[in-house]
C-alpha cells in the first residue's frame, strides 16, 4: 500500500510565487538604461509597458522540479502486509551475587557437585531466554554493584553476559543494598506495572553504602516487585566444609530476603539443589508472565529517491539548456572534423571520376 509520511508538505507548494510577490526582484548588477520619456512612449502605444514574465511553457519544466522536490520530501513509502509483532511485557532486571561465597561447590544438577554460580548460569539463563517479549538486563553485585546488561530485547547477550559473569569480579564481599538501588535506579522510568527485580544471593548484607531494607523501601515507593532467592545447600544436610571449616549457607540471611519480598509484594524462594531452583523458575513464569498483545506491524520501503533523482535529472537538462550554446550543440551534430576529407585527397578523387567517365 502506497503511503505519504509527510503529506502535509504539499502546503508548502505555492511558496515561489509567494516568494516572488513578497520578495523584492533581484538586483542583475549590470547598468541600466534610464527613460525619462517612458511615459510619453506609452501614451502615443496606447497601452501601459507590462513586465515580462515568462510564459507557462517557460515556467512548467521549474514547476515540475518543485514538485518533484516537494514529492521526495513528503517520505512516500510502500507499506508491506501487516505482520504480528511480540508486545513487549515486563521489564525485568536479575541482579546475580558473585562474591566469593558463589564459588563454593554444595549444588547438585544432574547427578554432578556443582558451584552455586555456575547452577545460577544454567537454570536462570534458561528462564532468560524463554522470556520472549519482555525487557531483560543483568546487575552483578560482590562488594558493588554494576549494571552488566541493560534492559534489552537481546536474550541471547544478556545470557552470554551471565555464563561469562566470573567469581570475584565486582568484589568478595556482598552488597545487596547496592543492588537494589542500582535496579531502582535502571527500573523507576519504566511503565510502573512492569518493573521486576530477581535478586539472588547466598549470602547476607555485608558491604555496600545502602542498607538492603532502605533500599527495598525506595523500589516499594517505585512500584519495583522484588523476587528474592536464597541459594545454597542446607548446611545440616551438607558435611562439606569452606574457607576455615565453615559452611557458607550458614550466612544466608533469609529473614532479611523474606522482608525484602514483602516490602515490595515479591516473595521469597529457597533453592537447595537445582531441581528447586529449576521449579522456582516455573513459578516466576507464572507469578509474572509474558504479556503478548496482538499487535502488528508494516515494513515501510522508502521511494522518496525516485523523485528526488528525477528532480536531479530535469535540474541539469535545464542548466544544459540555459548554459549549453546552440551552435555548439550543431556542431557536436554534424561529422568530426577528423573523418572530414583532406583537400589533395579530394581533388585526386575527382580526376580518377573524371577519367572514368571519358
Amino acid at each position: 500500500m502506497f503511503e505519504l509520511a509527510w503529506p502535509w508538505v504539499f502546503a508548502l507548494l505555492p511558496l515561489p510565487w509567494l516568494a516572488r510577490l513578497l520578495l523584492p526582484p533581484a538586483d542583475s548588477g549590470e547598468p541600466v538604461l534610464k527613460v525619462s520619456f517612458l511615459d510619453e512612449l506609452e501614451g502615443l502605444a496606447g497601452r501601459r509597458a507590462r513586465l515580462n514574465l515568462p510564459t507557462w511553457r517557460q515556467q512548467a519544466p521549474f514547476v515540475l522540479v518543485w514538485v518533484l522536490l516537494l514529492c521526495a520530501a513528503a517520505r512516500p513509502q510502500w507499506l508491506g502486509e501487516p505482520l504480528p509483532v511480540a508486545a513487549s511485557g515486563r521489564d525485568l532486571l536479575v541482579a546475580v551475587d558473585v562474591s566469593g561465597s558463589m564459588d563454593f561447590p554444595d549444588m547438585s544438577w544432574q547427578g554432578e557437585e556443582v558451584s552455586r554460580l555456575s547452577l545460577v548460569k544454567a537454570l536462570l539463563g534458561d528462564f532468560l531466554q524463554a522470556r520472549e517479549g519482555d525487557r531483560v538486563g543483568l546487575i552483578l553485585f560482590g562488594s558493588q554493584a554494576f549494571l552488566q546488561a541493560p534492559l534489552t530485547f537481546d536474550r541471547r547477550t544478556v545470557r552470554t553476559f551471565l555464563d561469562e559473569a566470573q567469581i570475584g569480579i565486582a568484589g568478595k564481599n556482598t552488597a545487596i543494598g547496592d543492588a537494589i538501588g542500582l535496579a531502582v535506579k535502571r527500573l523507576r522510568m519504566r511503565p510502573a506495572q512492569s518493573r521486576v527485580l530477581i535478586l539472588v544471593t547466598d549470602g547476607a548484607n555485608n558491604g555496600g553504602q545502602i542498607h538492603p531494607l532502605t533500599a527495598a523501601r525506595l523500589a516499594a515507593q517505585e512500584n519495583i516487585r522484588i523476587y528474592t532467592i536464597g541459594i545454597g545447600a542446607d548446611p545440616d544436610q551438607n558435611g562439606s566444609a569452606g574457607l576455615l571449616g565453615l559452611n557458607p549457607s550458614l550466612d544466608l540471611d533469609e529473614a532479611s530476603l523474606k522482608e525484602i519480598a514483602e516490602l515490595t509484594h515479591g516473595e521469597y524462594f529457597r533453592a537447595h539443589d537445582g531441581n528447586e531452583l529449576s521449579a522456582i523458575g516455573a513459578t516466576l513464569d507464572r507469578l509474572e508472565p509474558v504479556e503478548q498483545q496482538p499487535t502488528q506491524a508494516r515494513t515501510a520501503q522508502a521511494l522518496y529517491a525516485w523523485p528526488l533523482a528525477l528532480a536531479l535529472l530535469f535540474s541539469v537538462l535545464l542548466v544544459v539548456r540555459e548554459r549549453w550554446p546552440d551552435n555548439l550543440l550543431q556542431r557536436l551534430l554534424r561529422r568530426p572534423h577528423f573523418l572530414q576529407p583532406h583537400p589533395e585527397w579530394r581533388e585526386r578523387l575527382k580526376r580518377l571520376r573524371l577519367r572514368r567517365r571519358r
